[in-house]
């Protein structure tokens, strides 16, 4: 009799619990999809596959620059989207090594790169949804995106002797059709310098997205975790 009210009482919470997470789902208008936030399954997962380990870009790419907007005021939502001191950023380990030749590949010529962003713990992303709830400029947190699987970045290209960016037409993060790949009303030096970095990036593996000159991602993306886990967390790993 004993077992049976344990039981029952068992069920009953699972039930109240998995009750309460649809709720606050269908409320915030979308399903929370599986995603990784403990540090023992991130390592199962690397274990199982090593191409999952999450890396560091300044430890494997000689003198690249951050310029990590959301670990400050300076971007579109005028707000810290990452703890204010975050002074790394991470990708898989794939993705870092094919980031290293196109930065190679760029210092031949006098050029570098620029990290605006990288990895973005999944909470983020649900908290770009709440603030902004519009997939024209943040992604829906039903899917996630490759920022918060490793396997997306933001970037541009840079001089070299002064740190100065190369004319794109518009800034990070600029949500006009001027910043698409495919607007080309533009000064012939802008589209070279977009070209530039689009046929380097995409010689590595890396894919464009349309939209926005400076996103680019592995377009394999779907094998890798949504992961949750903090800068904080990650870094106390280097």
């Amino acid at each position: 009799m004993h077992y049976n009210i344990v039981k029952g009482f068992l069920f009953f919470q699972i039930a109240f619990f998995l009750f309460l997470n649809t709720a606050f789902s269908q409320a915030k208008g979308y399903t929370k999809p599986n995603n990784t936030a403990k540090w023992k399954e991130y390592k199962r997962q690397v274990k199982a596959d090593s191409s999952k380990k999450m890396v560091e870009l300044k430890l494997v790419i000689p003198g690249i620059v951050y310029d990590l907007r959301y670990a400050t005021t300076n971007n579109f939502m005028r707000r810290l989207m990452y703890p204010a001191k975050t002074r790394f950023t991470f990708l898989r380990v794939d993705a870092v090594k094919a980031l290293k030749q196109v930065q190679l590949k760029l210092n031949e010529m006098g050029l570098g790169l620029k990290i605006f962003d990288a990895y973005r713990p999944y909470a983020v992303t649900e908290k770009f949804w709440e603030l902004v709830h519009d997939e024209r400029y943040v992604a829906n947190p039903a899917n996630g995106s490759g920022h918060n699987r490793g396997t997306s970045l933001d970037l541009t290209i840079i001089y070299l002797e002064n740190g100065q960016e190369l004319n794109m037409g518009t800034g990070f993060d600029n949500f006009t059709d001027t910043a698409h790949h495919s607007f080309t009303n533009l000064p012939e030096s802008i589209l070279q310098n977009r070209m530039l970095l689009k046929s380097l990036m995409e010689q590595n593996g890396f894919k464009a997205l349309e939209t926005e000159w400076w996103h680019y991602s592995l377009p394999n993306s779907k094998q890798y975790e949504l992961l949750n886990l903090s800068f904080k967390k990650l870094s106390r790993k280097l």
